[in-house]
């Protein structure tokens, strides 16, 4: 018996928000002082921070463990440095990726002393523990996302994207408004978490404006209509690990 899909939409303006002055995060999940019991992840994933930092500021050191953490820059310059020897600046178009294991150190901060840096922060469960620390980081070439869904995350090595200790597959696409797409599932036992960046979009029938998200369950594989042009980050990962 075919199952039946399962959805639950996220509005933008639903989730949680903190605002330091140098620091404006949205929240898709509950994080640091928000809290919300029904929103703690989503299988595997358990943050997605939506942060804009101040001109010259940014998070000083501090420690990670046992935790996949990948950063999407949307605008500006982040300036990355770690307890690994890595200092290195992630612009609009590339991803990064920090594997945290057995235990880093590092700092993220805004390269910029006259505009601010805006990008997203993702967590990922590891399925592996305390591993060596890793760092990994890429440019995504613009025809590799343009009008499709674009790899850019996966559970394996890779000169297109990173990979994570996770079978987690994150896709990106730029698309111009009317585009029609599929997108199948690597793992249909698994869920899929879709976030607009920007634009607008039909996802299996539900509208998503910038910055909504809609989280689908028994899937194997789902429509996306684009109706102006719209940036989409796809992210599937298991419900168990």
């Amino acid at each position: 018996m075919e199952k039946i899909k399962r959805y639950n939409l996220v509005k933008a303006s639903t989730r949680g928000v903190s605002n330091h002055g140098w620091l404006k995060s949205a929240h898709s999940f509950s994080f640091a002082n928000y809290y919300d019991p029904e929103r703690i992840h989503f299988g595997a994933l358990r943050v997605l921070n939506d942060d804009f930092v101040a001109k010259a500021e940014g998070f000083g050191k501090h420690p990670h463990d046992n935790m996949e953490i990948i950063s999407i820059p949307l605008s500006g310059e982040l300036k990355h440095s770690d307890s690994m020897g890595n200092t290195t600046i992630i612009n609009e178009g590339e991803v990064q990726v920090m594997s945290a294991g057995t235990g880093i150190i590092h700092s993220e901060m805004n390269n910029r002393d006259d505009i601010a840096v805006e990008f997203l922060q993702i967590w990922v469960f590891p399925n592996k523990k305390n591993v060596e620390p890793r760092y990994g980081q890429i440019e995504i070439g613009k025809e590799a996302v343009h009008n499709k869904l674009g790899l850019i995350v996966a559970p394996f090595e890779g000169e297109n994207h990173v990979w994570i200790n996770q079978n987690a597959w994150f896709n990106l696409g730029v698309f111009d408004k009317e585009t029609e797409l599929v997108y199948k599932l690597q793992e249909p036992s698994g869920g899929v978490y879709i976030f607009l960046i920007e634009g607008r979009a039909h996802i299996d029938g539900h509208e998503l404006n910038k910055r909504d998200a809609l989280a689908v369950l028994d899937a194997q594989d789902i429509d996306i209509k684009v109706t102006e042009n719209t940036k989409i980050l796809v992210m599937e990962v298991p419900l168990t690990w």
